[in-house]
């Protein structure tokens, strides 16, 4: 049977021959919930909007940015982590939606940081704050809100009450309308609620169990490929 005691040990002697993978091949760190590994994908400054090609950990070129949407945060994804059926039923419950599924990918995390970063595919400590709960062709599509660690102004938020309306607004538009070409009336995102630190930190732990799901269904796939 194939273990995270024969996983993990594994995952370390690769990551000193070759470069981890950004989703699979570094922790999502001892603290968390509290604290978390976020991989940068997408920085403000970014023109283009660039994505992990899940396969090959390759930052790739998803497409550019056509409109007038800047992500208003750095933005990318907490590693070892995947929105499954845990992550879908705790959706389904706050929001009363049945039809609610996972989306298949790890969970996003908009970290607000002070300092301007030039280019993303980097690795920072987020401490969440909260979340967007937010539904994309009726999948579960979460947001997490989180502060880098040590930032010199937003260092010292906890909660999403912390955060000043105009800002979680900028958030909200932002998901809401990037996909938006110029003459649609409405897209196919849906923010039902902001959620706080506690419901992020669920929301979270959640993903990890769902991650833990995932990669035993790959182990297994890879067993009996093995056996034939």
């Amino acid at each position: 049977m194939i273990t995270n005691a024969l996983i993990d040990p594994l995952r370390k002697i690769m990551g000193l021959l070759y470069q981890a993978h950004p989703w699979h091949g570094i922790d999502i760190g001892d603290e968390a919930p509290d604290t978390v590994h976020a991989y940068i994908e997408i920085v403000p400054a970014d023109t283009v909007k660039y994505e992990l090609d899940k396969d090959s950990g390759i930052l790739k070129v998803d497409r550019p940015q056509k409109y007038s949407n800047v992500t208003p945060s750095l933005y990318g994804l907490i590693p070892q982590t995947f929105c499954g059926e845990s992550v879908a039923e705790f959706c389904r419950q706050r929001s009363g939606r049945a039809e609610i599924v996972g989306d298949g990918d790890p969970l996003d995390i908009c970290v607000l940081a002070e300092k301007e970063f030039s280019r993303g595919d980097f690795i920072i400590h987020a401490i969440p704050i909260g979340g967007l709960r937010m539904l994309d062709n009726h999948e579960a599509d979460d947001k997490i809100i989180a502060v880098m660690r040590d930032d010199a102004v937003y260092g010292d938020w906890r909660d999403i009450n912390d955060c000043p309306p105009g800002l979680l607004d900028r958030l909200r538009h932002y998901f809401l309308t990037y996909k938006l070409p110029p003459d649609a009336s409405e897209g196919t995102c849906e923010i039902t609620h902001i959620y706080n630190r506690a419901e992020a930190h669920e929301v979270i732990r959640r993903s990890i169990a769902d991650y833990n799901v995932y990669v035993g269904e790959l182990a297994g796939s890879i067993k009996e490929a093995l056996i034939k």
